[in-house]
């Protein structure tokens, strides 16, 4: 009855505050944290760029191109592609064609303390 009476927070006891998770059988309170604060960028957009190759040109050659034209990169055929997302580089890959549409499959992910390294 008295326990009753502290849940509900009765006239004859004021209610008493939880107790803090610990018990045998329970998570931490900090351990909800991480998964709730991961929930919280769950939806950022990200844009993630497949880099086949890169090129310099001058206006005048820029301006000459047309149906057709080949604009030579600097990769060479066999050679990784960068997956990059927000323009750092993340992974490394080669072309596959699924369902008559391009991928990437991923051969290689840049270490987190590269990855990090990179944001300075």
């Amino acid at each position: 009855m008295e326990e009753d009476i502290q849940k509900t927070g009765g006239a004859s006891e004021p209610a008493t505050a939880p107790e803090p998770a610990g018990k045998a059988g329970e998570k931490p309170a900090g351990a909800n944290l991480d998964s709730r604060s991961l929930d919280l960028i769950l939806d950022i957009p990200l844009r993630v760029t497949v880099e086949l190759g890169r090129s310099k040109m001058l206006i005048n050659d820029l301006l000459q191109l047309g149906q057709g034209s080949v604009i030579e990169l600097n990769k060479f055929v066999g050679e990784p592609l960068e997956v990059l997302v927000n323009n750092k580089l993340v992974a490394r890959g080669e072309v596959v064609v699924v369902n008559d549409k391009f991928g990437v499959r991923l051969t290689d992910i840049v270490s987190p303390l590269d990855r990090v390294n990179s944001l300075g």
